[in-house]
């Protein structure tokens, strides 16, 4: 029994190991969202720009109203109610063209004003640029 469980464990290791490798010098995206109708045009276009960027990123999704979404929200410290918050290699807040930007909110001029923030896809997907140049 003892060498079954250890056998497992050392699969699991190397599975580990062997998955963390394979991200290695790619960008992650971690995307906290509602999946909510005003939100679902926002996201398809995320969803089309993200496969623009093939293998040079690791999306992960985040619903808002799931456990692993609330799970995410406690690890990321978010407590307030947002529409969308989007990570970049763990930062949130980015300097782009000139100008920081938080991915959070509805881009400009979509959604509920009341919730839209200071960015645009095409703010997003200078920060994926710059983001995958490094790596």
């Amino acid at each position: 029994m003892k060498k079954i469980i250890f056998s497992v464990l050392v699969v699991l290791l190397t599975l580990s190991f062997w998955v963390n490798a394979h991200a290695a010098g790619k960008a992650r995206v971690e995307i906290l969202y509602m999946n909510h109708g005003p939100l679902m045009e926002t996201l398809t276009q995320l969803k089309k720009l993200f496969s623009d960027y093939g293998d040079r990123i690791v999306v992960t999704w985040y619903d808002f109203d799931t456990k692993e979404g609330e799970e995410f929200m406690a690890k990321k410290g978010v407590r307030q109610h947002v529409p969308l918050v989007i990570w970049m290699d763990d930062q949130v807040k980015f300097r782009v063209e000139g100008k920081d930007i938080t991915f959070a909110g509805f881009p400009t001029g979509s959604g509920p004003q009341s919730f839209q923030g200071k960015w645009t896809v095409d703010d997003l997907k200078a920060a994926l640029d710059q983001a995958t140049a490094k790596k």
